[in-house]
């Protein structure tokens, strides 16, 4: 039987191994043998990334917001 500490844990490494693994995926876009991009376009990325962490420090200290967020490079 799970406990909700356990489940925690569990969903916790899971999710967070995911993510790190796509934040490299991102990190990679940056190799310019392979792609070209402006510098408004890196902080666009960067940014995005920036408000989800805050967004994420935000719940765990208890504000409870659903804030949504798409991310689009041009307007």
């Amino acid at each position: 039987m799970n406990t909700k500490a356990e489940n925690f844990k569990r969903l916790a490494e899971k999710r967070v191994t995911e993510c790190v693994k796509k934040i490299r995926l991102i990190s990679n876009l940056s190799n310019k043998n392979n792609y070209e991009y402006t510098e408004e376009q890196t902080k666009k990325i960067i940014r995005a990334l920036e408000i989800e962490i805050l967004i994420l420090k935000e719940k765990f200290n208890g504000d409870s917001g659903d804030q949504e967020f798409t991310f689009k490079l041009d307007d």
